[in-house]
């Protein structure tokens, strides 16, 4: 390195974010990251930290890992990506960040401004067709705020701004461009060290709001809980699970997307409501954008709906009819702490015993029957989904992350604790399972990660990324492919919509037959790791213990689960 070589604002950025807490630096590059490169060169040559360039050769995965890594950690990840191309290809996971509420600094390049001899202006002839007249307009539905950096000397403020505004709940992500020729200006050396110059703060529901959810809830008969997403935050996961035992009331959970209340906790039900929807006379809605389908059921008319989440509303759906008579916005732990602290000593021990008794009954019930659909699956071929998960369940270490992709099915789960199962985004955007498992991993070194995903949403998920991503970083992944050689998802929409349809007549999905199938399990051997084709249900428990062994010694490991003739 030369002495009084002048630094860059590249190098000031990765400084930045550095001193911001950002370890990682998911990226998919192009010709506008060559000022990142050459800055995190220098950085490392000097010995001076930079978060870990951690590189991903397509923008599905990436997207996912930093999806992955954040929901774990709590850590708010970034992510840099090419101009409009590398924009295009990560707006899938853009919208599963979004509607999962992740932060994530997303980054892109920008097509160099100017055509003259300006340090890092134009020089390759895909920089005029490549350039797009709005290129935030692009992702500006699915982050929280976007801007593209003008001036080098707005570097700090601008990153103190996005990393608060994506940390503000709801959470989400954030866009910023980063021109190459504002990335190449020099930097007058200063650190750039000193505190963020703001910070997300967190919110609570009003006084009056919390009083009149709790005398509703103290007057209520037959109260219900339904979530979905409650356990993204650790600590709202716990408290729900002491205000469904003060109360003595149900946790439907048909749908989630993390671990809400221990799976196989008394008063946790991992079904819809069915017709104990239309019984109920107080609905507590818990961080759940969908609590009910219309279309089958609904609360009683003169039910009241209790709405907790950090936005009830849920007000980037465009149309979302659910009704919310007493909202609770803001943290959803401290929300319901709030009420559980205010209807614990109020309520009737005798009538809240009565009500956890009958609840217990009733999940008793449904487990019993869940467990009835694994033993039929037992010695049935193809493999079934209820005796696969059923074995899985039954052979995990308790620290193990499950993500979880349309693979599982999770009545036959018994997850203890927080943290422990990760499901796909609200959104659905297929391609998540794959690398949200690696990002997990790169959160959590030390417990097992299992990614469970249907065949399609491996295809969707760039696999020979996810298994060379796996193999150049050290990150041992089990991956459980459900073959079932369709998209099963189309078929049932398609089978609800015409049941009795020309589709349902002769089965014949157009568009979700994904036969003739791939030998999956090959994939994962070119990156270096243990592959199986699993088709004997018999042969299911020593090929899931061969592939957790596997994994525990540092190999990745695919089983290829073939569940279709």
């Amino acid at each position: 390195m030369k002495d009084n070589e002048p630094r860059s604002k590249a190098d000031a950025y990765l400084e930045l974010l550095h001193n911001r807490g950002v370890e990682y630096l998911f990226g998919n590059a192009g010709t506008d990251f060559g000022p990142l490169i050459d800055a995190n060169a220098r950085r490392s040559e000097a010995g001076e930290p930079s978060p870990k360039p951690v590189t991903v050769t397509h923008e599905v995965t990436a997207m996912a890992m930093a999806h992955g890594y954040g929901m774990v950690s709590g850590k708010t990840p970034a992510v840099m990506v090419h101009t409009v191309a590398g924009t295009a290809n990560a707006i899938g996971g853009l919208i599963n960040a979004n509607r999962s509420q992740v932060p994530i600094l997303f980054t892109a390049g920008r097509t160099p401004l100017t055509e003259g001899d300006t340090l890092g202006a134009r020089d390759l002839h895909i920089h005029w067709a490549q350039e797009s007249y709005d290129q935030g307009g692009m992702v500006r539905e699915w982050v929280k705020w976007d801007y593209e950096l003008r001036s080098g000397s707005d570097l700090a403020a601008v990153i103190d701004r996005a990393v608060a505004i994506a940390e503000t709940e709801p959470k989400g992500p954030v866009y910023l461009t980063l021109p190459r020729e504002v990335l190449a200006e020099p930097h007058d050396g200063s650190p750039v060290d000193g505190p963020a110059s703001m910070r997300a703060g967190a919110t609570m529901a009003a006084a009056a709001e919390l009083t009149a959810a709790a005398e509703v809830l103290v007057e209520a008969k037959d109260p219900i809980i339904i979530t979905r997403s409650a356990g993204r935050d650790p600590d709202a996961s716990r408290v729900l699970t002491r205000l469904a035992e003060v109360l003595g009331a149900p946790v439907f959970d048909p749908y989630p997307t993390h671990s809400n209340v221990d799976f196989d906790h008394p008063l946790h039900l991992l079904s819809a409501p069915d017709h104990h929807l239309g019984r109920a006379d107080v609905v507590v809605v818990v961080e759940c954008d969908v609590p009910w389908t219309p279309k089958r059921s609904r609360p009683a008319t003169d039910a009241i709906v209790i709405g907790v989440a950090t936005d009830p509303l849920h007000s980037s759906y465009p149309i979302r009819g659910f009704p919310v008579d007493v909202n609770l916005g803001g943290s959803v732990a401290a929300n319901l702490g709030a009420l559980a602290d205010a209807v614990g000593s109020r309520l009737d021990a005798a009538t809240v015993a009565e009500r956890t008794n009958r609840w217990r009954q009733e999940a008793g019930r449904r487990r019993t029957v869940a467990e009835g659909r694994a033993e039929a699956a037992r010695q049935v071929t193809p493999l079934q989904k209820p005796w696969f998960s059923k074995v899985l369940d039954d052979l995990l270490p308790d620290d193990t992350v499950v993500i979880d992709e349309l693979g599982n099915d999770v009545s036959q789960l018994t997850l203890r604790g927080p943290g422990r199962f990760f499901g796909v985004s609200q959104a659905g955007v297929l391609g998540w399972g794959l690398g949200a498992a690696l990002g997990a991993k790169l959160a959590a070194p030390d417990r097992p990660v299992v990614s469970v995903v249907g065949d399609g949403s491996y295809l969707f998920g760039a696999p020979t990324t996810a298994h060379w991503v796996s193999r150049r970083y050290d990150l041992p992944v089990l991956y459980l492919v459900w073959n079932n050689a369709k998209w099963g998802a189309v078929e049932g929409a398609t089978r609800m919509v015409y049941p009795d349809g020309h589709a349902a007549r002769h089965n014949s999905f157009a568009f979700s037959d994904l036969q003739p199938s791939l030998d999956y399990e090959l994939v994962c051997q070119s990156a270096g790791g243990v592959g199986e084709r699993v088709d004997d249900p018999a042969d299911l428990p020593n090929a899931l213990e061969r592939g957790l062994k596997a994994v525990a010694e540092g190999r990745q490991a695919l089983l290829n689960l073939v569940a279709h003739e």
